[in-house]
């Protein structure tokens, strides 16, 4: 796991927030907040094929700020958010998220450098780094806590194991 928070001091300026969690459009807002304000994040980006970078911006007791770097060959497999809702704020480069649609082909999605969109806690996708050098931000609340990851099986079950905020979200392996 490459995710983190740094040594080095992380400088984000957030403003006033209410003291509560976020709704969709606060959310959206704050994320592109957030993607504005480049020199809160860019000293950590970091790529890799092997491994997603990512590094925790900001976490309170209804936040949770990400800054999150990709390849091509990133992939965080289905997953949901648990309680949380969420939005992401394309800073570079491009993401594709997959949408799971049950009997068909899931439904894509490309979010281009400048694109931000935000999502409810019923939210079951997949992110896939589009272009080399992507980063995004993604900003939660309430505070990630667990997720969830999706695995389908070979005669077409789908399952749902529950994972810690702070593993990377990767591909799982379909069960029989």
């Amino acid at each position: 796991m490459t995710g983190r928070i740094e040594d080095r001091p992380i400088r984000l300026s957030l403003g006033p927030l209410p003291d509560r969690p976020l709704d969709r459009r606060e959310l959206l807002i704050l994320a592109r907040r957030v993607a504005a304000d480049r020199p809160s994040w860019e000293p950590h980006i970091r790529f890799s094929d092997d491994h997603r970078h990512y590094v925790s911006l900001h976490r309170d007791a209804n936040i949770d700020i990400w800054v999150l770097c990709w390849t091509p060959s990133n992939d965080t497999g289905w997953h949901d958010h648990d309680t949380s809702a969420g939005a992401v704020a394309v800073t570079q480069g491009e993401l594709i998220e997959h949408n799971l649609a049950i009997g068909s082909a899931s439904l894509e999605m490309s979010v281009p450098a400048g694109q931000a969109y935000s999502f409810g806690p019923d939210h079951i996708h997949r992110m896939t780094g589009a272009a080399p050098g992507s980063v995004s931000i993604h900003v939660y609340s309430p505070p990630l806590w667990r997720m969830g990851q999706y695995t389908i099986s070979a005669s077409g079950v789908l399952r749902r194991i529950s994972v810690s905020y702070a593993d990377e979200l990767r591909p799982i392996k379909s069960s029989t």
